[in-house]
């Protein structure tokens, strides 16, 4: 029956390490009851989670899908140091991979799914270069995993906004064609023209009715005054609940009175935020974001490409990454870490995400004795479920 599984000895996260385990039966693609030695309806599929922890499944909320190598022979790095150059460098490299967009893109979703992830929102490159193929490569794998996978593709002006002439109209062929999101990139830093280009932006989520989602990677107050211009366009358009800030750099390169400002304004807009764990960034003020409210997500963001040689698929990878940086060593702050790379990546996408009765059955099953454990080890994860589901096992897609 479809959506209908039967999970036996599993360990719902947060409870105590030394809680017995439990059994899980879902129906209908969502959760239905927890229990020890449940009875699987006649006809429904019974899978061991042998004893592991079991979390909502991991929401991959910023990946590049059309840009990764993974799997592909290594190629050293050879962009230069600033955002202009790494742009410039995938726009030079793209076309020269051993395998098009949508044979990558594909296969690094399926690595994503296997580690996981059953949501996942992924940017993909719109500009004059590479027109809408680099989108469409995206959306062939999003249609190759729909059966395990719900995916959400941002129109991603890389190149920017206002640089090359074309772009806007390219942005909304883009949503004509199956894009969720329209993105956007350093409105002030990177195109000189935060006011036009947020025009631009918002005015085509307006018309079209989408969400918006855009890379803030310009720190300090100038990233600041563009937190601000776009919860103004917020407000303006009452598009709350429907705006992500992707990187959101000005968070943690600003005093603390002003990081304060900029956390509520946030939360007053709801507006959301995904970091991606940077290595060379101050990490986000994550326990202030969630104090206040504000809906926060984790993602892969590149993975082995143009940009970057890091990345491998693997959100409790990244999970673990993002504890690292924070230099958080306790276990309830790791364990927050697992949270946001779960619940709170769902929350950024606006769908229910947990382990309640009635909730949906993404589900991922990791070994370990306790969540921190998990995080450190990283072992092959059990099961995925997606919907009720076993979509992975033991690190391989089923």
């Amino acid at each position: 029956m479809t959506g209908d599984l039967l999970i036996r000895s599993v360990r719902p996260w947060p409870d105590s390490p030394d809680a017995p385990a439990v059994d899980v039966l879902c129906a209908d693609g969502a959760l239905a009851s927890f229990g020890p030695a449940l009875q699987a309806p006649p006809g429904v599929p019974v899978v061991d989670g042998r004893g592991g922890v079991l979390l909502p499944s991991f929401a991959d909320v910023h990946a590049h899908l059309d840009s990764n190598r993974l799997g592909l022979p290594f190629r050293p790095h050879t962009a230069g140091p600033g955002l202009a150059d790494l742009v410039e460098n995938d726009r030079r490299h793209w076309r020269t991979a051993e395998r098009g967009v949508a044979e990558r893109a594909t296969h690094a979703l399926g690595r994503t799914i296997a580690a996981g992830a059953t949501l996942v929102r992924s940017h993909a490159q719109v500009d004059v270069d590479s027109g809408l193929d680099r989108l469409e490569g995206v959306l062939a794998a999003r249609e190759a995993h729909a059966d395990r996978a719900a995916v959400e593709v941002v129109a991603f002006p890389q190149c920017g906004v206002l640089r090359e002439k074309g772009t806007a109209d390219l942005l909304e062929a883009a949503l004509l064609a199956g894009a969720d999101l329209v993105g956007g990139l350093d409105p002030a830093g990177y195109d000189r023209d935060p006011v036009r280009h947020l025009d631009v932006v918002f005015g085509l989520a307006d018309k079209h009715q989408r969400g918006v989602d855009v890379h803030l990677h310009d720190a300090g107050s100038l990233g600041a005054f563009q937190v601000e211009l776009i919860c103004e366009r917020v407000a303006a358009l009452d598009m709350r609940g429907r705006v992500t800030v992707s990187h959101a750099f000005a968070l943690s390169t600003v005093d603390s009175d002003r990081q304060r400002e900029l956390v509520e304004l946030l939360a007053a807009h709801d507006v959301a935020v995904t970091t991606v764990a940077p290595g060379a960034r101050e990490p986000l003020p994550l326990r202030r974001l969630r104090r206040e409210g504000v809906r926060l997500g984790l993602g892969q963001d590149g993975m082995r490409d143009y940009w970057s040689p890091y990345g491998n698929g693997d959100m409790l990878d990244r999970a673990w990454q993002l504890a690292y940086r924070s230099g958080f060593r306790q276990d309830e702050l790791v364990g927050m870490c697992v949270d946001i790379a779960t619940r709170g990546g769902a929350s950024v996408l606006g769908v229910p995400h947990g382990l309640t009765e009635g909730s949906p059955a993404d589900l991922v099953v990791v070994p370990g004795d306790t969540v921190t454990a998990a995080v450190m080890d990283r072992a092959p994860r059990t099961l995925v479920v997606r919907a009720g589901r076993v979509v992975a096992a033991g690190g391989e897609l089923v």
